[in-house]
């Protein structure tokens, strides 16, 4: 947890970091992110959570840990000068890929294989080179000659544990009905932009309000960067989701 200077309330920014959910990647990726979201005048909850080749990691104990830090604001909140009326999921990666699944648990009643319901409201998710669709990851994965990381996480090849693939992919679990938006770079070579173009089409079509930002010339580590010019569309993007529903209200 970081907290601004100010001792005022202040929203609440939960980032969730990428690395394919894989172990060796850890929450210290996006240290400088969350420093300067700090600066900004946010909170921000830096989450950990179990990954492959960690014990419980990926099916389904992934799922379980993101849920999990999450509701887990409501039990610090009188530690801290939180505004959790005003909570925006940022997710990077494989982290764009959990935030996005977790928007889809605001609407369970009760804990079920994947987890508790998500119990704190939040104003809107921003996925950021997300893995919005996990079946179409594996098999650019498989067309490049690799081993997909998607397949370790979920346990299975999409036809070996196609209930998962359902359950687990952002783009199975449209329309979400909150407001997301999509940052992607346009030379994305790990997660390739299409995924973000796909999701927003299918979310337009059902419904969903979602923004999709292609960010000309970026690679997939540009728009975490707070030095980059690619950076201004992440904060904006705070800035619509978080500080604009402030002003709005009554």
């Amino acid at each position: 947890m970081r907290i601004p200077e100010s001792s005022e309330r202040c929203p609440v920014v939960v980032t969730i970091h990428g690395g394919f959910w894989k172990s060796k990647y850890g929450l210290e990726e996006i240290d400088r992110l969350d420093e300067d979201l700090v600066r900004r005048g946010y909170a921000t909850w830096n989450i950990e959570y179990r990954r492959v080749g960690e014990n419980g990691g990926g099916w389904a104990g992934t799922f379980h840990d993101v849920v999990d830090a999450v509701n887990h604001l409501s039990q610090i909140d009188e530690h801290f000068p939180l505004d959790l009326s005003r909570v925006v999921i940022l997710g990077h990666s494989a982290g764009g890929h959990l935030a996005l699944w977790m928007a889809s648990r605001i609407s369970k009643i009760q804990r079920d294989e994947m987890g508790s319901p998500l119990l704190i409201p939040i104003q809107g998710v921003i996925s950021l080179a997300g893995v919005s669709d996990l079946q179409k990851m594996w098999k650019i994965h498989v067309k490049k000659g690799i081993s997909s990381p998607v397949a370790s996480f979920i346990g299975g090849t999409p036809k070996e544990v196609p209930d998962r693939y359902r359950l687990a992919s952002p783009i199975e679990l449209l329309p979400l009905n909150i407001e997301q938006i999509l940052v992607h770079g346009d030379l994305d070579c790990d997660v390739p932009v299409e995924l973000s173009v796909e999701y927003h089409r299918r979310a337009i079509e059902l419904g969903d309000k979602v923004n999709l930002v292609v960010i000309p010339g970026a690679e997939h580590f540009k728009i975490i960067d707070p030095l980059s010019s690619a950076w201004g569309s992440v904060t904006d993007s705070l800035e619509t989701l978080l500080w604009r529903k402030s002003r709005s209200r009554p």
